[in-house]
């Protein structure tokens, strides 16, 4: 029986190509080995039939964007407990229409851009990008944000316009905000610069209580009919 060796080496030996041209080629997603695809170069191999798919490419893979609908409960950073453990091929909406081959790769190294409290909901974005990370990091005081909020309570007088300004959180006077209701217990927040736990505590200064809270908009990204549980890629046209 011959020494196992990595799939990569194993690889550029048979083509014959460069040990990073089959790094590529594997992590692309078009090597099957004994049939069955495979996407981790260091898997080892000995005896098994290695094939290289019809139209591979040895490109490198361009670092994808996530939009999550995080539900209530998970937090909005990485590791246990968090909207990042739905980054799986299982949790992708099944309506998403960007023609996009999914890799192992798409799942790795992903950067949480944005700040969601446990008991609030909506879309939470995850990147590759640089560029995505820095204008939703870098730049966030300049990007948009549109909440829903269902309320209970009865609004003090003048609430509506205290809550589009002039309220004072926490010692600091918040920025000019768009509020306006949209039924009866449910208001729309649109506004720059909203901090974890302000959009609770201003409808408490105004004699309301938040019983939910969902985001739906970061900058000119839409969460739409993204399901809660579920994910998206950023389609090419979307800017933040």
């Amino acid at each position: 029986m011959s020494e196992a060796i990595r799939l990569s080496k194993r690889l550029a030996e048979l083509l014959p190509c460069s040990r990073r041209e089959a790094e590529l080629y594997i992590e692309g997603g078009w090597v099957t080995v004994d049939g069955q695809r495979v996407e981790e170069p260091q898997f080892k191999v000995d005896a098994q039939r290695i094939e290289l798919l019809p139209g591979a490419s040895a490109d490198p893979i361009p670092p994808v964007t996530i939009l999550v609908h995080k539900p209530v409960g998970l937090g909005s950073g990485n590791g246990a407990n968090s909207a990042q453990q739905l980054l799986t091929p299982d949790k992708r909406w099944a309506e998403d229409n960007l023609q996009q081959r999914l890799l192992r790769k798409h799942f790795g190294h992903q950067f949480n851009t944005t700040v969601l409290e446990t008991d609030a909901s909506g879309l939470l974005v995850y990147t590759q990008s640089r560029g995505v990370q820095r204008r939703l990091v870098d730049e966030a005081d300049n990007i948009e944000h549109e909440y829903v909020v269902e309320v209970s309570g009865q609004i003090a007088d003048n609430g509506l316009k205290r809550l589009c300004r002039g309220l004072v959180i926490d010692g600091r006077e918040l920025p000019p905000l768009k509020v306006s209701w949209q039924s009866e217990n449910r208001l729309r927040f649109a506004g720059k610069q909203f901090r974890p736990g302000q959009i609770g505590a201003m409808c408490r200064a105004v004699g309301l209580h938040a019983l939910s809270i969902r985001r739906l908009r970061l900058g000119g990204v839409a969460m739409g009919k993204l399901p809660a549980g579920q994910w998206r890629f950023l389609q090419p046209g979307e800017k933040f």
